[in-house]
């Protein structure tokens, strides 16, 4: 897999390995992918309840199940 950084995105992945919380690249972009999926899981979910919350509303005349 072959893949492409900005400058910005390359300067903050040089001072991740500067700080010498990670040893490689790779293990920073592992991360930033790890709490990629938990940001977008926990968004959609919250998404998904506002949702129902208002097709089950007092107002709305189309109910979840």
């Amino acid at each position: 897999m072959n893949i492409s950084f900005t400058e910005k995105q390359q300067n903050y992945i040089s001072m991740q390995l500067s700080s010498g919380d990670f040893q490689n690249a790779s293990e920073v972009v592992r991360d930033a992918l790890r709490l990629h999926e938990l940001y977008r899981n926990r968004m959609l979910e919250e998404l998904r309840s506002e949702i129902a919350k208002g097709w089950n509303g007092p107002a709305s005349k189309r109910k979840l199940k």
